[in-house]
């Protein structure tokens, strides 16, 4: 019998339960993994506490990375001993093996570690949509992304400096603001010294950013819609400070004619098509060393809740991923 991390009734940290669990075998369509490493995400959080409900009891996670065991009727291009990777919606993921469905699952280039793979998937392909398809950033832009030593952050400063943009962060202290900038960050403003509005304003010269990407929520809002030019574009896609509260949609008129969206990685990913994209642009910009992903922080599967307890403390920097 394998072990899974369970949620019985939403709630904090101590929800996280290390229980039994039969996988069972892949019916048609599906493959049977073996997890290596699991990705730890806000979105974990989220579904922990109930604001992505999930029915219970349920096992959390969207994204890991493992090996393929066995393979059900149907399924073509994958065997076992592939090693592959994945981020679905629905959890799953905090388990030591799981039957998922194969067209969920890409295959990881030799040169990727399983570590690697299990926490960037989610981070990593958020960043392809942001910069690629959400607001496709070009040479010249100037950008403002909160939580810039996240993991989300680390991946996105890197990647649009790598398309030409000038790059502004926010973070919480100098450690975070140091790993910022060695990530592609131009900038970094400490916002519990500064307000972010007026140095965003300072650092442009009152030219404002083209785009925001804020992952923060509540705290930054509607601070994020002062730091954008005339028909610049507001992405709001986490909440990790609560949820933006609502707002009369004329505010965007009266700040600049702006747009506003609150997109989601597994929109941009549903077709099977979108998904090989993502995946191969993300593994190209880490294979080739435009983008480093480093695992800052391990925990064994079985202390999900520790670390948990440190990701809502912003004691975690970076990636960090599940052992199981």
């Amino acid at each position: 019998m394998t072990k899974a991390i369970r949620v019985h009734e939403a709630g904090g940290p101590e929800a996280l339960r290390l229980e039994d669990a039969d996988p069972g075998r892949p019916g048609r369509g599906e493959a049977l993994i073996e997890h290596k490493a699991i990705g730890l995400n806000f979105i974990d959080v989220y579904q922990r506490k109930g604001l992505y409900s999930l029915q219970t009891p349920f096992i959390p996670g969207a994204e890991a990375a493992g090996v393929v065991l066995d393979v059900g009727e149907g399924v073509e291009g994958l065997k076992p001993g592939d090693r592959v990777a994945y981020c679905v919606a629905g959890g799953g993921a905090y388990a030591e093996r799981r039957v998922i469905a194969a067209d969920r699952l890409v295959r990881v280039p030799d040169a990727i570690s399983d570590e690697q793979a299990a926490g960037m998937m989610l981070k990593g392909m958020t960043v392809w949509y942001l910069l690629r398809r959400t607001y496709p950033v070009k040479p010249g832009d100037t950008i403002l992304c909160h939580a810039a030593a996240g993991g989300v952050g680390l991946i996105l400063g890197q990647w649009a400096k790598h398309l030409g943009a000038t790059v502004i962060g926010t973070a919480s202290s100098q450690e975070k603001i140091e790993l910022a900038r060695a990530h592609g960050f131009d900038h970094v403003i400490d916002y519990t010294k500064q307000d972010f509005v007026a140095a965003v304003r300072e650092l442009t010269e009152g030219r404002l950013c083209n785009v925001v990407y804020d992952s923060v929520g509540k705290d930054t809002f509607p601070g994020s819609l002062d730091c954008l030019r005339p028909l610049g574009m507001f992405v709001s896609f986490g909440q990790s400070s609560g949820l933006v509260p609502p707002f009369n949609i004329s505010l965007l008129s009266q700040k600049g004619s702006l747009f506003a969206t609150r997109p989601i990685l597994f929109t941009y990913i549903a077709a099977r098509s979108d998904l090989e994209e993502a995946a191969r642009e993300l593994f190209a910009m880490v294979q080739s060393g435009v983008v480093k992903i480093v695992i800052n922080q391990r925990y064994p599967l079985s202390e999900a809740a520790r670390a948990h307890q440190d990701l809502e403390g912003r004691k975690t920097t970076g990636t960090t991923v599940l052992i199981p």
